[in-house]
């Protein structure tokens, strides 16, 4: 039975991907209208392309010397799987992206033609090929990894497949987001304020580069760096139950099947998203925002549900349902209070002190997104305290596993709001009228919320796993070295914490400057 579970998560990813290439024939056959639709259209295609390309080019030449330096350091099999964990994130961020940008113009002729329901789908399903495509090519890569070196001694092997995977994310992410903010701050300075002609007017030639912005930074670069987590999260933990002590498995299950069970509960995950999609699909001729949290909130539940009956069914203790429970609420609270600034009361507020000019709006908004910080950083706490004390370190990486579970139906929903925002371009650009430009528009708005909440999800989902990878880490070299401590009150752990801190502003900064000096160069060729 064993060996029939190790090929489950690498059967459901092949048929996921197979899905996923439906979904994108089916989207394909669809109308996408005539004339300048289809012509700016193809632009916005064009462009997202070459960048992607450029982008990837690059990244190759880097993913290669770095297999090389592994290949000479941790060996053959290591560099292997990082080959392996870059090429399907790498994959997973290009399927998706021609995806988005064919769907956006379909999305953009069925609201002119059909209505509001029938843009949603369209849109949903250009989303969706990038969200099956991420949970797909995770389980392909990593079972396929797993079913040759998933035994305690050769484990570590799979650990290269997060470094080829965070290797493409750090790119995606990073060179998508300056691409995608210098765009869209210059095409908005540019027409708006400078010219004083409204968004995607296509008198301003800057709205095409804003619109391929949109890909290669929310499809492309947040699909890998979903990826980067969603992996991180299944290694971390196989990693830690490959190395826990011999009476913590005892307590909670056989050790093969705990290395084996991140595997299998993001395959269930991956059902139960295609289940939530389905969902979708049935509402979408409601509200758009309810479609599309019936979808979010029924994969969620189906997820905790089957986890439990998958637990049963392998005997391992049942405070590991637990903790994907706590991992999976903790996702469903984080989401909810993302939606909540994003879309609610606080923005309100925020446009209410626009009537005192520019200052107090920056004044409020830095405000309202310091306050939205606390509810997450407290729930993601929690979970961290309540998922170790069940479980121990092992439960921290499955709460992981449990947020990051339904990551296909989360990521559908977040690449929808790209294709949504260029439909709304080509509306525009087209001159499809008010009516249709009205639709594009309540979808476009649910699509940045849902982008927002993409965003907390991905930010959360990533502080789990980091501290699940730092829990593998510390049990791992606990495991050779039983004299291994790691204290606060150590100078060197106090030094190294100060500097990871600066990171993240150093980050900041160049990201920052580079987004200055891009958007600076689009404003004069404009």
């Amino acid at each position: 039975m064993q060996t029939q579970l190790e090929w489950l998560p690498i059967l459901v990813g092949s048929g996921g991907l197979l899905l996923a290439f439906s979904v994108f024939g089916y989207m394909r056959r669809l109308p996408a209208g005539e004339g300048k639709m289809l012509t700016i259209a193809e632009a916005i295609h064009r462009g997202a392309m070459v960048f992607l390309h450029y982008e990837y080019t690059i990244l190759a030449i880097f993913v290669c010397l770095l297999s090389i330096l592994l290949f000479f350091t941790l060996g053959q099999e290591t560099a292997l799987s990082a080959l392996v964990g870059a090429a399907c994130s790498a994959a997973a961020g290009y399927i998706g992206m021609r995806a988005a940008t064919r769907a956006n113009v379909r999305t953009a002729y069925a609201a002119h033609t059909r209505g509001s329901g029938p843009a949603l789908t369209v849109a949903f399903f250009g989303g969706s090929v990038m969200g099956i495509s991420v949970a797909a090519l995770g389980l392909i890569g990593l079972g396929g990894l797993f079913y040759f070196f998933g035994n305690p001694t050769e484990a570590h092997y799979i650990h290269g497949f997060g470094i080829g995977a965070s290797s493409v994310a750090l790119f995606s992410r990073v060179g998508g987001g300056i691409y995608t903010k210098s765009a869209d701050v210059g095409a908005d300075l540019a027409g708006k304020f400078e010219a004083g002609i409204p968004e995607d007017d296509p008198r301003n030639p800057g709205v095409i580069a804003d619109n391929v912005g949109d890909n290669v930074g929310d499809v492309a670069g947040m699909g890998s760096d979903i990826f980067e987590s969603y992996c991180g999260a299944m290694i971390a933990t196989i990693a830690i139950a490959s190395v826990i002590s011999p009476v913590s498995i005892e307590a909670i299950g056989e050790r093969h099947t705990l290395m084996l069970l991140p595997l299998l509960l993001t395959t269930v995950g991956l059902c139960c998203s295609v289940l939530g999609m389905a969902l979708v699909r049935v509402f979408s001729h409601q509200r758009p925002a309810l479609a599309l949290r019936s979808g979010t909130t029924s994969a969620a539940l189906l997820y905790i549900v089957a986890a439990y009956f998958l637990a049963s069914h392998l005997d391992i203790n049942l405070k590991i349902w637990w903790t994907v429970l706590i991992g999976a609420m903790g996702g469903i609270i984080i989401g909810l209070t993302t939606e909540f600034f994003t879309g609610g009361r606080p923005v309100r507020h925020i446009a209410e002190s626009a009537q005192t000019g520019p200052g107090t709006v920056l004044i409020t908004g830095l405000a309202t997104g310091m306050f939205s910080v606390i509810i997450p950083v407290v729930t993601i706490a929690a979970m961290i305290l309540l998922a170790s004390n069940l479980v121990g370190v092992y439960g921290v990486g499955i709460a992981a596993i449990g947020m990051l579970g339904t990551v296909g139906m989360t990521m559908s929903i977040d690449a929808y709001g790209s294709v949504s925002d260029n439909a709304g371009g080509i509306t525009e650009m087209a001159g499809l009228g008010a009516k249709t430009r009205a639709i594009t528009d309540e979808l476009d708005k649910l699509g940045n919320t849902t982008a927002a909440i993409g965003k907390g999800f991905a930010i959360g989902a990533a502080a789990l796993a980091s501290l699940a990878i730092i829990s593998a880490y510390v049990e791992t070299i606990t495991h050779h070295m039983p004299t291994f401590t790691l204290h606060l009150g150590d100078p060197h752990v106090l030094v190294g914490l100060l500097i990871g801190g600066v990171f993240p502003f150093l980050i900041s900064a160049l990201t920052m400057t580079a987004v200055g000096d891009t958007a600076f160069k689009i404003i004069n060729e404009i």
